[in-house]
């Protein structure tokens, strides 16, 4: 039984194999050569390319393009805000304070007081205990204490920006407490 199956089978894949093979084949030979006859490619011939003639630099005395005061000099054109630099400058004929020469981040603010009604903040540097009060100034960049907290200690710094320009900017002490040890 198994074996009439399998002939069967196999009879049948013959015969549609040989349906597949004569005339439907070379007709359809015909029609792509056909076709191929009626086509014609239509390509666009390249146009020459032009010739290149080299230019001689002639802007050598000019200011560069990538100087860095043009840079800055258009930079201020397009921001369309008026320079400050002349309101805002350092005080630089006056005599510095003593804790003008430490930056900020070797300071440490360790309390505050009332004296006199008046705020005083006790700040610390190489162990060193100051009394400081609204007005005084900390710091290398021109800082001054413009308001004293128990907690904190604001000041105003001047410092150049990119630019050359003077700028303001403020920074803060914050009280450290020690840990007990």
């Amino acid at each position: 039984m198994k074996r009439l199956v399998s002939i069967t089978a196999m009879a049948l894949g013959l015969a549609s194999l040989a349906g597949c093979s004569g005339s439907n084949i070379d007709e359809l030979q015909a029609w792509m050569n056909q076709q191929r006859a009626q086509v014609k490619p239509n390509v666009p011939p390249i146009s020459e390319p032009k010739k290149f003639t080299p230019q001689a630099y002639t802007e050598r005395a000019a200011m560069e393009p990538f100087n860095s005061l043009k840079l800055t000099q258009a930079l201020r054109r397009e921001s369309n805000v008026p320079s400050l630099s002349g309101l805002i400058a350092p005080e630089l004929a006056r005599r510095k304070e003593a804790l003008e020469a430490y930056p900020l981040d070797a300071m440490a603010m360790v309390g505050s007081l009332a004296r006199n009604g008046q705020p005083v903040a006790l700040v610390t540097v190489d162990k060193l205990l100051y009394q400081v009060r609204v007005g005084n100034y900390l710091g290398q960049n021109y800082g001054r204490i413009t308001r004293i907290t128990e907690t904190e200690l604001t000041l105003r710094e001047i410092v150049q920006d990119a630019a050359g320009e003077w700028i303001e900017r403020p920074a803060t002490l914050v009280l450290q407490e020690r840990s007990k040890k």
